[in-house]
């Protein structure tokens, strides 16, 4: 079929099924094979690009003044007459094309809208390339063919089997089906398709596959028989399949025999509108299928075009002419008289070349499911727009050598291809046609969903479209339109184990596929919050894992506090403490002037009872949360208290020795060294050595707050660190020292002839108070957190008391219940007063 025009487009369709090669053997000249079985599509799939063509022509804003034309050729699905097709229009024909002597002009065609076949685009690109033809394929989907080293001037208005397999798995992914079934032809298709799904589906990390089965050619049974058991033994809910209709279609014979229901059927490309399989014997198993088609468009005005199609009666000869003519006949089932030579008669009635399209119920005239039309109609766009941007040129300004233009009068292909490469436009439907560093364009799929009516009827629906744009892969889907063959009309699930919840992690299962895994509660301390999580996260410091080890939460904090009942009983008994202290001082200053007082040295007395309130009043620094000035007080007031409240002690034992002594004969001058200022003296040179340990303490390593996380890990247990282990222990020891020293005094001075020997009190609360302190080291030492600030309150109470207990508890006794023994007379008894 041809057009004459300034600017001629070539063309290679399928118009014919076979084609018959005459044997050679014994003529002299070459015989022209014989084509036969007219394709009515493949012939529309032609008129596509002559519509568009004089579409283009009637089109003010595109190529004006420069008409084109087009040369068609039909392959007849055979690679020698596709290829040989090829080369014609590249060659043109001798008697057509004359060049003036320099071999210049405007070549026979600028470029070629086919082949259908990836096996005919590989041979035909392979030669074109060599000289920069540009071949635009709208049906060829070989992923090889984006090679740009091997194909350099190949470009398609249709996606690669790279990007079906793409969006497969974005349409698995969407529905979370991660465990599928794979089966594909035994052939390049499906062979490959599988080795790119594979492929694809590890790098996504999309999912597994349960199984790979390729289905045989022809009706083997057997095999058939143990693929369907697979698939029914199968837990894989999904089953994709690569293949061609002869292979669903025995496939699907051995489905219905074994019955094998529930499973959700995704089709590629090849099989997804075929009419064969949309049977009321097949739907009960095939319904809900969702399938992968190429992109159906609208072209305006195609239809009126193709039924201003008429044989031309006068030049029934010529080659498009009978084109046309059998086109007639395979329609109407008549035949022109007399029939074509070369062609098989079509039998029935005589043509009259007067009968009427409309009238006829034909798929040639059914628009309503372009596809390959509408990539025919996209490469003839991608053809002209590409030439109206290199005619646009401005001279000085082009992108070729010396800043020059292509023109008309001096064109090359290979300066079309360039342009070619730049080409965007948007068709009339609303897609964005152009074309990557590979030649392919921006991929667009079509989803379909084959619909089960309740009469009975299938209908194949479009539900969605996935497209790649410059911004990436986009899928879209309109969920409440898909029907989906099972019970509950929800998609189905299908995975090999069910999704890890947060709080677990998952670990794959030996020897099985990753898609199969167990899920392993996360261990404490650490979670997950989110589903199928790989690993289980370490909470930060101060926080711990919840129950259900999904979040994170504060942990616990530890410490002695106020509102606990330990630390309520302390604060009680503390200021209990501190109130006898109060009392027991009070009635010693009413009764100051009673013997009982006076006969035990009062001002000491005072003093003594003064630092046991102390003592009883810094326990409670040992209670509440720990802080800088709590932790550095703490342990300073304790030890100043103590070493005061045992320094009177000492020196109280000190004072009845040397008045025991100094009763004796030549004693007297050791009361002289012992006065009250020497007394006082004593008191404040002990204490001050304590605060001068202290002093030391806080200033090289002073105690702070701590929190330790080593006891427990969901707890925080704050307590205040020592700083300096030295100092602490000199504290303590300077402490034990004092205590130890007025035990030995005291115990030395227990028997010494006085009715009323304060030293037998001070020798028992020194035992006391050294009991109490020798069991707290080794108790302090092995307790952690709030534990060792309660023994340590403990130890103070317990020796506070056991020192006012002893001490002034016989003395309280005597003077308020028996005064009648509150006189100097009894208190002298045989010994003297002090």
């Amino acid at each position: 079929m041809h057009k004459a025009g300034d600017v001629v487009l070539g063309g290679v369709f399928e118009i014919h099924f076979f084609a018959v090669f005459p044997d050679q053997s014994f003529i002299s000249e070459p015989q022209q094979p014989t084509c036969h079985g007219f394709d009515v599509l493949g012939f529309r799939q032609a008129q596509t690009m002559a519509f568009a063509i004089d579409e283009i022509n009637r089109n003010p804003n595109l190529l004006p003044n420069v008409t084109l034309g087009y040369s068609l050729y039909d392959n007849c699905v055979q690679l020698g007459i596709g290829f040989r097709a090829a080369l014609s229009l590249a060659s043109g024909q001798e008697e057509k094309v004359v060049l003036d002597e320099t071999c210049v002009g405007t070549p026979p065609i600028l470029g070629i809208v086919g082949d259908s076949s990836s096996t005919r685009s590989i041979a035909i690109s392979t030669v074109y390339g060599l000289y920069r033809v540009p071949l635009v394929s709208y049906f060829a989907t070989c992923s090889c063919l984006s090679d740009r080293h091997k194909f350099p001037s190949f470009f398609r208005t249709i996606p690669s089997d790279a990007f079906q397999v793409h969006a497969m798995i974005q349409i698995l992914s969407h529905f979370g089906w991660t465990w599928t079934g794979l089966l594909v032809s035994d052939d390049d298709y499906g062979l490959h398709a599988a080795r790119t799904f594979q492929s694809d589906l590890v790098q996504t990390g999309g999912g597994c596959l349960a199984y790979v089965e390729v289905l045989p050619w022809g009706n083997d049974q057997a095999e058939l028989r143990r693929i369907v058991d697979v698939m029914r033994k199968s837990t894989a809910r999904v089953v994709i399949v690569f293949a061609h209709e002869s292979h669903m279609i025995n496939l699907m014979e051995e489905v219905v025999r074994q019955n094998v229901t529930g499973l959700q059927w995704m089709a590629s490309e090849a099989w997804t509108s075929a009419a064969v399989l949309q049977t009321p014997h097949l739907m009960p198993y095939l319904g809900g299928t969702l399938g992968i088609a190429i992109r159906r468009g609208e072209i305006a005005g195609f239809r009126d075009f193709l039924l201003q199609i008429r044989p031309d009666l006068q030049h029934n000869n010529s080659y498009g002419n009978s084109i046309i003519n059998q086109f007639w006949e395979d329609t109407f089932q008549c035949r022109f008289a007399p029939p074509p030579t070369g062609w098989v008669e079509a039998g029935g009635a005589l043509c009259t070349g007067n009968e009427d399209l409309e009238n006829v119920e034909t798929e040639f005239l059914d628009i309503s499911n372009l596809r390959p039309e509408y990539n025919v109609y996209k490469a003839v766009y991608a053809l002209a727009f590409a030439l109206d941007d290199m005619l646009q040129c401005e001279p000085g300004r082009g992108p070729f050598s010396g800043h020059s233009c292509g023109n008309l009068q001096r064109l090359e292909p290979w300066q079309l291809v360039y342009y070619l490469e730049k080409v965007n436009f948007t068709t009339p439907f609303g897609d964005q046609v152009s074309f990557d560093e590979n030649g392919d364009a921006l991929p667009i799929y079509d989803i379909m969903n084959w619909l089960w009516l309740p009469d009975g009827r299938t209908k194949v629906q479009n539900v969605g479209a996935v497209k790649e744009s410059f911004k990436g892969e986009e899928l879209i889907l309109d969920e409440d339109k898909i029907f989906w063959n099972f019970e509950s009309k929800q998609p189905p699930q299908s995975v090999c184990s069910e999704s890890c919840p947060p709080g677990t992690r998952m670990a794959r299962k030996k020897g099985e596929p990753e898609c199969c895994f167990e899920c392993i509660p996360c261990s404490e301390g650490k979670i997950s919050n989110n589903t199928d999580s790989m690993e289980c996260t370490s909470c930060p410091e101060d926080f711990w894992s919840n129950a259900q080890r999904d979040h994170c939460v504060p942990k616990k904090t530890e410490f002695l506090s106020y509102q606990e009942p330990l630390g309520i009983c302390f604060t009680t008994v503390s200021l209990l403490g501190t109130f006898i202290c109060a009392v027991v001082l009070g009635i010693f200053i009413y009764y100051r002037s009673t013997p009982m007082v006076r006969a035990n040295n009062s001002e000491l007395s005072f003093h003594l009872l003064l630092s046991l309130k102390l003592c009883f009043l810094c326990s409670l620094l040992f209670i509440g949360r720990p802080r800088l000035w709590t932790c550095q007080l703490r342990h300073a007031a304790f030890g100043i208290s103590f070493v005061l409240c045992v320094s009177c002690i000492l020196v109280k034992t000190m004072v009845v020795l040397a008045v025991f002594r100094a009763s004796k004969p030549g004693g007297g001058d050791s009361l002289k060294w012992f006065g009250v200022l020497q007394q006082r003296g004593t008191v404040l040179v002990l204490t001050s050595i304590q605060a001068a340990i202290c002093t030391a303490w806080l200033v090289s390593a002073s105690p702070a707050p701590h929190k330790n996380t080593q006891y427990h890990n969901d707890k925080i247990v704050y307590e205040c660190v020592v700083g300096s282990t030295v100092g602490f222990v000199v504290l303590l020891g300077y402490i034990g020292l004092l205590a130890i020293l007025s035990f030995l005094l005291a115990f030395l001075a227990r028997n010494l002839p006085d009715s009323f020997n304060e030293a037998k009190l001070i020798t028992f609360s020194m035992l006391i108070f050294c009991a109490v302190w020798v069991a707290f080291v080794p108790a302090y030492i092995s307790s952690p957190g709030k534990y060792a600030d309660a023994l340590e309150v403990f130890a103070i109470l317990a020796s506070s008391f056991g020192l006012l207990v002893a001490l002034f508890g016989p003395k309280c006794y005597i003077i308020l219940l028996r005064p009648e023994r509150n006189t100097k007379k009894a208190i002298m008894g045989r010994g003297i007063e002090s």
